[in-house]
């Protein structure tokens, strides 16, 4: 699993009260293709998304360490050489970028073939969610897929909040499972398929 390939984190339990006193849910949600002014907020969502979301799941020091500084160097270099064939999304809420979604051909021909996508990563600042960020990032990246007959996606085998989330939206798992080892300690992942 390496830096795109990340577990996706929307927390479907997440605080549903703003949806009906006007806070966040209400205001307009703009996804739209990342640029690379993008890169530092886009970090800062997806190394705070790791921290959130794999709390207890992961090594604990591991989270720690990680830094925004590092991951958007290594994205804005990513970014300036070209990503490929990978679509890389942020929404938007009232001017402020809240969640990062990126998809693109499969990487693995084992299990997969050419005609599948896969959706690398969904990451929603740790503040928005439960607020239709993910849905919406997903949504979008559904429709990316021009072509493809499957989105894959891999999520830690642990990670329940995530699960029910692809599962509320059309995913099921495949079958396959790799090891995914985090500083000495394996973290299972398992494979998710939708049909397109």
């Amino acid at each position: 699993m390496d830096d795109l390939s990340e577990d996706l984190t929307e927390d479907l339990t997440g605080d549903r009260a703003s949806a009906r006193t006007g806070g966040p849910a209400t205001l307009p949600l703009l996804v739209r293709p990342m640029t690379l002014a993008d890169c530092e907020r886009v970090s800062e969502i997806r190394v705070r998304g790791w921290q959130h979301a794999y709390r207890g799941l992961m090594p604990q020091p591991y989270l720690d360490a990680l830094s925004v500084a590092r991951d958007a160097e290594r994205r804005r270099e990513r970014f300036g050489t070209g990503d490929g064939p990978v679509v890389n999304l942020v929404a938007e809420r009232a001017g402020g970028t809240v969640g990062w979604a990126a998809v693109g051909p499969y990487r693995d021909d084992e299990g997969g073939t050419t005609a599948d996508a896969e959706l690398y990563a969904i990451y929603v600042d740790p503040a928005h969610l439960g607020s239709g960020v993910g849905r919406a990032l997903l949504a979008e990246s559904l429709g990316r897929c021009s072509g493809a007959s499957r989105l894959l996606l891999w999520v830690l085998r642990e990670n329940t909040r995530a699960r029910r989330f692809y599962e509320r939206a059309g995913f099921r798992p495949d079958g396959a499972e790799e090891p995914f080892d985090v500083d000495g300690v394996e973290v299972p992942e398992v494979r998710y398929a939708r049909q397109l």
